[in-house]
């Protein structure tokens, strides 16, 4: 950890609900709600000794995301790497946060300051925001802790702030607006303006980041995401339910570079045989003969307690990813693709760490 940061911190306002106000129409991006935030800041009994400079790379409510506005986003993170901050605090909607936090946590994967996105459950001028908790929080993790890479902090609904690997933080739950990490186990906590790290065996320990940091030459750098939402070649990603028709997947017009698909918890889909049209054994060998690769998440390990139906979708072709979430799974999929035209580049980039997204 560092102990004699630069003063200043870097905020990027990318919209949000966190920059949102409610209006005529319903919760909206408002040009001056991400301000306000800077205001409701400085207007607290007690914050850090800390100046802030500000930009807007974008204006969206996150659910309007393409990925061209990923590449604008770390564009503007990486031109952050020389201007002497402590660190950078991106305020993001809730909806993508999983998405643009393990996406940037690629793009920017040699960060050698941190990188914070954080979001609110309401707009900043609703009581029941935890907006500014959360960019609070973020300040104090920047200010106490100086670890290099891009994490995300997001309170949860007993008044936790709690701080996730920006590869390991899952989609929030429909209801309930609450986040998750594999095995439940988010990186640590922001407990009265300090960082406390989660013990779980499967996080990687402070000190191992800090020896990350410092090796960080050794390290994979980033490659650079294609200009222009065009630029960036389809993925399909398919969530099995029972019954799943394959036949709705024809690719007639448009068919994608590479397929995601997600599996049961235990690592399984139907492999039926005898109905090739429900079969994601059968989609994958038809795939496989359109050169689509597809790509199954999560899978367990083939030498640990698999099932038949899982050995029958590796043997048709299928390329299972172990121990890594379907969003940073997805996330890298997508990039992979827009970056090499390769297949084999695409699965040597999909296999080789860049930020912690393989727990082991």
């Amino acid at each position: 950890m560092s102990s004699h940061l630069p003063a200043n911190i870097l905020v990027l306002f990318t919209g949000g609900t966190i920059g949102s106000r409610r209006g005529a129409h319903g919760i909206d991006v408002d040009a001056s709600g991400s301000y306000f935030l800077m205001e409701q800041y400085a207007q607290q009994s007690e914050t850090r000794d800390l100046a802030f400079d500000t930009a807007q790379p974008c204006n969206l409510l996150s659910e309007n995301l393409v990925p061209d506005d990923w590449a604008l986003l770390a564009k503007s993170v990486r031109e952050a790497y020389s201007g002497g901050y402590a660190g950078v605090i991106i305020t993001h909607g809730s909806d993508t946060l999983s998405f643009s936090s393990a996406m940037l946590s690629y793009l920017c994967c040699d960060a050698p300051i941190p990188v914070v996105l954080t979001a609110a459950n309401y707009p900043l001028d609703d009581p029941r925001s935890n907006g500014l908790a959360n960019f609070s929080a973020s300040v104090d993790f920047i200010a106490g802790t100086g670890l290099h890479g891009v994490f995300t902090l997001f309170g949860d609904d007993r008044g936790e702030s709690v701080v996730y690997l920006g590869t390991r933080i899952t989609q929030a739950l429909p209801f309930t607006d609450q986040f998750d990490a594999p095995h439940a186990a988010p990186f640590g906590y922001v407990r009265n303006g300090r960082f406390e790290p989660n013990p779980h065996p499967k996080n990687p320990t402070v000190e191992q980041i800090t020896r990350r940091a410092e090796a960080r030459d050794r390290h994979a750098t980033p490659p650079t995401p294609p200009s222009g939402d065009d630029a960036w070649p389809a993925v399909l990603y398919i969530k099995p339910f029972p019954g799943l028709d394959y036949r709705v997947y024809e690719f007639a017009s448009h068919k994608p570079r590479a397929v995601l698909h997600d599996t049961y918890h235990s690592g399984t889909a139907n492999a039926r045989e005898g109905a090739p049209d429900r079969s994601l054994a059968s989609f994958v060998s038809s795939c496989k003969e359109r050169g689509i690769d597809v790509y199954l998440v999560p899978m367990r390990n083939p030498e640990g307690d698999m099932y038949a139906s899982s050995s029958l979708l590796t043997d048709a072709g299928g390329i299972a990813l172990e121990n890594i979430s379907a969003e940073a799974a997805l996330m890298k999929l997508v990039l992979g693709c827009a970056c090499f035209d390769d297949p084999r580049e695409v699965e040597r980039f999909m296999r080789a760490p860049l930020f912690f997204e393989y727990m082991h």
